[in-house]
């Protein structure tokens, strides 16, 4: 009922968001003496702003056509290595290939927003890796008659990509996947240790949400899982080709990781608000590129969704030695081959301090030059994985840590 009703909300704010965009190209008109004055510019700046806040954003493009080798511009083309029927694995293929750089997978999360989220996590690997990328598809397009997908499916689809790879291949995992990864290597190490992947990073992930509480483990604490397969799991509305499946919206994560900082959010739109006011399309625009990813969301199945609710947030099924994978019990203390760096940020306010450290607690057999953690100063949850400290910090230690276990 909720999705139908935001649905509805949706399609009636249509026919005011094209009188919007009809007006405001009337007020760029080259020759509009208004434009320029004092109400023009309110004018366009009101406008402007409710056709953004209310428009619904599809899925953006990685948009990464090149990256500089060796003072070369290389050619890149995304193409999709192989595609089941819940992820796409995509590769970033470039012009010329160098087989001698690290084959790397990055795993992105399953938690409302697409793959695209890691532009730059992707561009901080493009020029010394060969990069790949799970590329999960909305549930809202998965048609009801067509296979489900749990967190044991999650972990299949890891293997089978490793698998497909090969055993040189090395993973990053980025918040939510740094569970089923570390489940997915366990398995690997257990039963085929010699196709196991060379290394792990684990960025940001609740491996352990006993550690480090944060405002995402109090709320899911307070609400048994009944509440939430009652109150949060909606079926697709019809138009869409997953009509009547099961699945947690995407608009509902987007409204509850905007109401952790609803006061950041709302300062950040009244400064778009005087930047357009302003004519500071510089700053407008790096604001705006920021919301518009944002704001595209996906939904996920409601099968996997439950799951992972009651497995890491209220059971906390993997530390305590519990999780299953196809009825068999997933233990780290099996790791032996795959060499595990876990990063986290001090001001980590999703995935806070220790959720992601303990996974070394676990993995009781990897030698202790095999394994290493980092902490970041200065940098929440998505500093981890975009932007300067990335780039400047935290990719070249994962470049490092994977040169050493080649």
């Amino acid at each position: 009922m909720l999705y139908a009703l935001y649905e509805m909300q949706r399609a009636s704010l249509a026919p005011l968001r094209a009188l919007a965009t009809t007006t405001l190209q009337v007020l760029d008109g080259p020759h509009n003496p208004w434009r320029p004055t004092t109400l023009g510019r309110l004018t366009h700046a009101a406008l402007d702003s409710f056709e953004h806040t209310t428009r619904t954003f599809q899925k953006p493009e990685f948009g990464h056509s090149s990256v500089e080798i060796d003072g070369e511009a290389v050619a890149i083309t995304e193409e999709t290595t192989l595609a089941l029927p819940w992820c796409d694995l995509k590769r970033f293929r470039r012009a010329t290939d160098r087989p001698h750089h690290p084959k790397l997978l990055i795993v992105a999360p399953m938690s409302g927003h697409f793959a695209t989220l890691l532009r730059g996590t992707v561009a901080g690997f493009l020029a010394d890796h060969d990069v790949y990328i799970t590329d999960w598809k909305d549930a809202r397009d998965m048609p009801l008659d067509g296979p489900g997908f749990d967190l044991n499916t999650y972990i299949d689809y890891l293997i089978d990509f490793v698998k497909l790879l090969g055993p040189e291949t090395h993973l990053i995992a980025v918040c939510q996947p740094a569970v089923p990864v570390l489940a997915a290597v366990s398995v690997m190490n257990a039963r085929e240790p010699n196709l196991a992947p060379r290394s792990m990073t684990l960025i940001g992930g609740p491996i352990d949400t006993r550690e480090g509480m944060t405002a995402v483990n109090d709320f899911a604490g307070k609400h048994d899982l009944e509440w939430f397969e009652k109150t949060v799991i909606q079926r697709v509305p019809p138009g869409a080709k997953g009509f009547q499946r099961q699945v947690y919206p995407g608009f509902l994560q987007l409204a509850g990781f905007m109401a952790m900082n609803m006061k950041r959010h709302m300062d950040a739109h009244w400064k778009m608000f005087v930047h357009l006011m302003e004519g500071d399309g510089s700053s407008l625009e790096s604001k705006r590129a920021f919301y518009t990813e944002y704001r595209s969301v996906m939904d996920l199945s409601a099968e996997f969704y439950l799951q992972t609710i009651e497995a890491v947030f209220l059971e906390h099924l993997l530390p305590r030695g519990l999780l299953t994978y196809h009825g068999d019990l997933v233990n780290p203390g099996a790791i032996t081959r795959t060499a595990m760096l876990t990063i986290e940020g001090e001001r980590d306010d999703i995935s806070g301090i220790g959720q992601t450290r303990a996974a070394h607690a676990l993995t009781t057999a990897l030698p202790e030059g095999m394994r290493m953690h980092y902490e970041q100063k200065g940098v929440g949850h998505y500093g981890l994985f975009n932007g300067r400290r990335f780039t400047a910090e935290i990719a070249p230690l994962i470049k490092g840590f994977i040169q050493n276990h080649l």
